[in-house]
């Protein structure tokens, strides 16, 4: 894993548009298409911003999504709200190459399989996406594989559901399909995140996130994040 420490989360977000615009474009040169996975957050909606301004071969990209909170369409809790707004409204991408989470289903076990197989049309058996966009949160978790969840434990399907966190259930992706991906990209900002960051590095198994794997993974932090490396 590599870990690069910038100054700020601005620099962290403006680091991670470049770096997912220099791998769209190599991917789409080598093979015709690129499938980035992204999670939400406020350093990643800024990355997204910036992103939409970054030479990328939209016409060829996808995007799908790491996790998501089982809410109304447009709620404020909704990835998919501030996905919208941060690169769906700014970049020239069709409504056909966004894959939302289909969290709205009466049936979450069906959608969260139906999203496992609309992976597997886009991507191949196994589904192996081309960048995952991780975070890190104060306890440890990543995406929505927090602590103590049964989720953890998933190793038979690439889509799961959560139990309830922070007041919602969630959809998430889980390790068998993160750790497939051709990269990872962690974004990990602010003092709260210093010490779990240590146990990123350490992949202490104590959090979710020291479970993935690591090594096509590169971590961009800031330097309060970094403050315990």
């Amino acid at each position: 894993m590599k870990i690069e420490v910038l100054a700020d989360a601005d620099a962290v977000a403006q680091r991670a548009a470049v770096t997912i615009a220099e791998a769209a474009r190599a991917d789409v040169a080598a093979c015709g298409r690129f499938v980035m996975a992204v999670s939400g957050g406020r350093t990643p909606w800024q990355m997204l911003r910036a992103l939409a301004g970054q030479d990328v071969p939209w016409s060829a990209v996808h995007i799908v999504q790491v996790d998501e909170r089982v809410a109304p369409t447009g709620d404020p809790d909704r990835n998919l709200t501030h996905l919208h707004a941060s690169l769906l409204e700014q970049a020239p991408l069709r409504p056909e190459q966004i894959h939302a989470m289909p969290v709205e289903s009466a049936d979450l076990e069906a959608a969260a399989a139906d999203y496992a197989n609309m992976l597997r049309e886009l991507t191949g058996t196994p589904p192996v996406l081309d960048l995952v966009h991780l975070g890190l949160g104060p306890d440890g978790h990543t995406a929505s594989l927090v602590p103590g969840d049964p989720v953890l434990a998933v190793t038979d399907c690439d889509v799961a559901l959560t139990g309830v966190y922070q007041g919602r259930r969630r959809m998430t992706l889980t390790y068998p399909i993160i750790n497939r991906a051709r990269r990872i990209l962690w974004l990990v900002t602010g003092s709260d995140k210093a010490a779990p960051l240590v146990q990123l590095h350490d992949r202490d198994p104590a959090i979710p996130a020291g479970s993935v794997n690591q090594e096509r993974a590169t971590v961009l932090a800031d330097r309060a994040a970094a403050a315990r490396l």
